[in-house]
């Protein structure tokens, strides 16, 4: 599996941080997830002396110490992230080519133009032999306000369709993926079973099939799974294949 680059971006602006975390979410050549943000240059390095970072989108002009400055103190770091300025202003780019950056964006960002610099700080990290390392494939890597959640795919009972987003349920919780349920379905086919349009369940869960009226669906099939209370309506397309399935576990 690929692996997503953990990014941080730093930028005095919320809503600014809130657009660039949104962009970064629809990245997918290479991927990206935004391990943390910071607000200005003294926060962005107390989280830069602890975690690591592969890529860091900075703004310039913040309170104090702006973007070229905290650039500038990130050199002596053992592994520096890749560095990406993103700002209103275009005078600084030479000044922050100086400072070794991948890329100069300028506001409002593209999310064509964000991907293609991410790509080229991907190069520069293989280039240096610091790429990322790949997650392993059963884990799901999902985004929870503003944090990184890496879910293992044991813990999953059933994806969800819902409107544009996927819900991911556990037997503790459940989460909001965006992603394609089509997806899911054909990398964990060995995993999970499509029962209906709009939900694919764990195989290991699957409990029993029993008679259920469905207030869209009418009368039909639900599967009872293990881990939680709800049950889940079986398309009639997909009756046999959920029959076979609890045949065999």
């Amino acid at each position: 599996m690929t692996a997503a680059l953990r990014v941080l971006v730093v930028d005095d602006e919320a809503l600014a941080r809130a657009r660039l975390s949104t962009l970064l979410g629809d990245c997918r050549n290479p991927a990206a997830t935004v391990q943390a943000q910071a607000a200005n240059a003294v926060q962005a390095m107390e989280l830069l002396q602890h975690q690591r970072f592969d890529v860091a989108l900075l703004d310039i002009h913040m309170p104090g110490a702006d973007g070229l400055t905290l650039a500038q103190s990130l050199k002596p770091l053992a592994q520096p992230p890749a560095l990406i300025f993103v700002t209103a202003h275009t005078e600084h780019a030479v000044q922050a080519f100086e400072l070794e950056a991948t890329d100069y964006l300028t506001k409002p960002v593209r999310l064509e133009r964000l991907q293609s610099a991410l790509q080229k700080a991907e190069r520069y990290l293989l280039s240096r032999g610091t790429a990322p390392v790949a997650e392993p494939e059963d884990v799901l890597i999902i985004q929870d306000r503003n944090r990184t959640e890496r879910i293992p795919l044991g813990e999953v009972i059933y994806f969800k369709a819902e409107l544009k987003y996927i819900t991911v349920r556990t037997a503790a919780r459940h989460y909001i993926l965006d992603g394609s349920l089509n997806e899911l379905e054909e990398k964990y086919a060995d995993r999970f079973l499509r029962i209906h349009r709009n939900a694919l369940i764990a195989k290991r869960a699957a409990r029993a099939l029993e008679k259920h009226h469905d207030p869209e669906e009418g009368e039909g099939w639900a599967v009872r799974l293990d881990g939680v209370g709800e049950l889940l309506f079986v398309s009639r397309r997909q009756l046999a294949a959920v029959r076979e399935m609890l045949g065999r576990v």
